[in-house]
């Protein structure tokens, strides 16, 4: 029976910028708009957080009950390692999406948005369906994808609609760079597990474009996301400009990944790249609240 420990670190607490980070940006965007809504803001942070963790925990479910989580590097792997029954696994992801349904439910009857159901419930779908299901689109090199929509946009540019009701081109320029970084570190986790998945039949994008290309793609997502927040300062103030100076953090994984390091010793880019990540919302979205 797994521990209570085994349990935190299955929920992969690390990959919890991927929830804050965007909706730091959102909540940044609504005080520029002079209509931040502490509630409002909370209720999205619920939300992201909770699907975060019910993603990791389906992941965990899906990848041990199929056998692709037999022998990787990483963090620990409940069903894959047989410290917890599958069940127990997918009631924790369920659980977390029901959180993230309940939080997310308030928040549409707070702002009467129902339409917001629908993202909500795509959602939840897109997090079960990565592993999950008959064809999971994580199996088919279209992860990074789904990951700058519902890491970057959605929840960028959602946590801006709530509270202000109107989408703006600003928005959708913050939230790119967001969408960026969660991508890659995706694309670092999946350079790592290159081997892996190659020898299980998991055709993720890495394993598609190969080990040179993925760093390449690794260098241009996390480079184009440092400078976006100049295309962002045009658009409200030239302080917004000073986002870019979060760029230093990426010079250390940077080097790792384009530097040639493989299976373990990619994990500190990995840790590293979540980092940048938080910093690079926080930076933005305060910078935004500031200007």
């Amino acid at each position: 029976m797994a521990t209570a420990a085994q349990w935190w670190e299955g929920a992969r607490p690390r990959t919890l910028p991927a929830a804050i980070a965007p909706v730091a940006v959102g909540a940044g965007l609504g005080a520029w708009a002079a209509s931040f809504d502490l509630l409002r803001v909370l209720l999205a942070l619920v939300v992201a957080v909770a699907l975060q963790v019910g993603v990791n925990y389906a992941n965990d479910y899906s990848d041990g009950i199929k056998g692709t989580d037999a022998a990787r590097v990483g963090p620990v792997r409940l069903v894959g390692q047989g410290l917890a029954a599958p069940s127990r696994v997918r009631s924790a992801a369920l659980l977390s999406f029901a959180v993230a349904a309940v939080a997310g439910l308030v928040l549409v009857a707070l702002t009467s948005q129902w339409w917001l159901l629908l993202v909500g419930a795509a959602s939840i779908a897109a997090a079960w369906l990565y592993t999950g299901g008959p064809r999971p689109y994580g199996y088919a090199g279209l992860g990074e994808v789904f990951v700058f929509v519902f890491f970057g946009v959605v929840p960028v540019v959602g946590t801006a609609y709530v509270q202000t009701l109107t989408i703006t081109t600003v928005d959708i320029v913050a939230s790119i760079g967001v969408g960026l970084l969660a991508c890659a570190i995706l694309v670092t986790n999946n350079l790592r597990d290159i081997p892996g998945d190659t020898e299980v039949g998991k055709r993720t994008l890495a394993v598609r474009i190969g080990d040179r290309r993925t760093r390449t793609l690794y260098a241009a997502l996390v480079m184009a996301a440092i400078v976006l927040p100049l295309a962002v300062a045009a658009l409200t103030s030239p302080w917004v400009a000073l986002a870019v100076l979060t760029g230093v953090l990426a010079v250390r994984p940077l080097r790792v990944v384009v530097g040639g390091a493989r299976g373990p010793a990619l994990i500190p880019a990995l840790k590293q790249t979540g980092v940048l990540l938080l910093v690079y919302g926080i930076a933005l979205g305060g910078l935004l609240a500031l200007a």
